[in-house]
């Protein structure tokens, strides 16, 4: 067996775009401890400093994905805005260790720097799935989307890592430099490739809604999109205290804890590594469906965990890991079904419109878990958050999802594909 993977021996075009998104990631990950330091270690931020920080480069989601998505369809070049979103954001990132280096760095910049750098990453998000199906042929979805998550899910091993001991060796401000220099390669080699891509659509009455409109009438999208928003809500409602129940509740050390978290991206590397082979064994509408379950599944270890520090220890190991091995089920088999499905006129606009929603209940989920956490503690919180998100399957059950064997037919733009279409 072939240790490199045949889309990447023989794609020359996919393995350049598969090189620009590893190290896009790479450096996300270096930012998103650096740049969260850089507020704390350097600025003395407050804690609600630091919540309006992290809300900063999440309302561009809520803000622009609808619009974002029009925009590109419309205009097309969605390499060129990706290469542009690249640029801006080298520059972006850029100025805050330059800002440091002059001593005029301020808390209001990080906002500005996270909100302008979310605006972009919008624009990348939703030109990104056309640019995909224009580098991978249609026999190649699953093992495109199996490399690419894989590749993700590595980045939460090493970007963390490498930008913990960056800021520990250089200060968090200039750690950011890296993220910089990861922007301007992903710009190159999304400059070295040229392949066809669908062509711009013409603006019509509707074109920005066009997405959402799609996502109704189709029942695979609006069952996905209604699971992953509710797995999304509360899984964020679960996230806004696992670290707080973990760390002052269950009274796991900081060193452990980072342990605890590679776990999850260990499983995520090897959930990539495995969702292929279980799509050809059971389908790839049943795979999504066990992500789907495997995902939020394992949390429920975290409130049941008790007794001595190593079972504690073992039992949220195993919650992480599996919970990771699950996400990356559901993201694949996800992935590869839009990518068969969505028309290509419509691509940018499904990705935006679906980004709106499964995106924009993350701070809501955020927000919810505080008020429960502060009214009704910290464990019962932590319930509803992996039972709710667990919950999210019930939406694909009555759906065409668990009956697809195979990757579906593109769906018609002005009508909903039968329910029974699958292999």
């Amino acid at each position: 067996m072939p240790l490199v993977p045949p889309l990447l021996r023989e794609n020359q075009t996919f393995r350049r775009f598969f090189a620009a998104h590893s190290i896009s990631l790479l450096g996300d990950q270096i930012a998103l401890i650096a740049l969260p330091l850089t507020a704390v270690l350097v600025l003395d931020a407050s804690a609600a400093e630091m919540g309006l920080l992290t809300a900063a480069g999440l309302f561009p989601y809520l803000l622009f994905s609808l619009h974002a998505g029009a925009w590109v369809d419309r205009r097309g070049e969605r390499r060129q805005k990706m290469i542009a979103a690249d640029i801006g954001r080298t520059l972006i990132v850029a100025s805050v260790p330059i800002a440091y280096a002059l001593d005029v760095l301020t808390i209001e910049q990080l906002f500005v720097t996270e909100f302008l750098v979310g605006s972009l990453a919008v624009v990348f998000s939703v030109s990104n799935p056309t640019l995909f199906i224009s580098v991978v042929p249609r026999e190649g979805y699953v093992e495109g989307q199996s490399l690419l998550n894989g590749t993700r899910a590595f980045s939460f091993v090493a970007g963390p890592t490498i930008g913990g001991l960056l800021v520990q060796a250089v200060t968090a401000p200039v750690a950011l430099v890296l993220d910089a220099c990861s922007y301007v390669f992903s710009a190159l080699f999304l400059g070295s490739i040229s392949p066809e891509e669908p062509p711009a659509e013409e603006a019509e009455r509707g074109h920005v809604v066009a997405g959402l409109r799609f996502i109704a009438r189709s029942a695979v999208m609006r069952s996905s999109l209604a699971a992953t928003a509710t797995v999304n809500f509360f899984n964020f409602v679960f996230w806004a205290l696992f670290v707080l129940y973990v760390t002052r509740e269950l009274d796991v050390p900081a060193g452990t804890l980072g342990l605890i978290l590679g776990a999850g991206a260990v499983g995520g590397v090897i959930g990539s590594l495995v969702t292929g082979r279980i799509s050809r064994r059971i389908g790839l509408g049943p795979a999504y469906v066990v992500g789907c379950v495997l995902f939020p599944l394992p949390l429920l270890l975290v409130p049941l965990a008790s007794g001595p520090r190593w079972l504690v220890v073992l039992m949220l190991f195993f919650a992480e890991f599996w919970s990771g091995v699950g996400v990356m089920m559901l993201d694949i088999s996800a992935g590869a079904i839009f990518a068969a499905l969505i028309p290509d006129r419509l691509r940018s606009r499904v990705s935006g419109a679906y980004s709106f929603v499964n995106y924009g209940v993350r701070p809501l989920g955020s927000l919810v878990g505080g008020v429960l956490g502060s009214t009704i503690g910290l464990r019962p919180t932590l319930w509803i958050g992996a039972i709710g998100a667990l919950a999210g399957v019930l939406w694909l059950l009555p759906s065409p999802i668990p009956r697809l064997r195979d990757l579906p037919e593109t769906e018609d733009a002005d009508r909903p594909v039968l329910a029974d279409q699958h292999a």
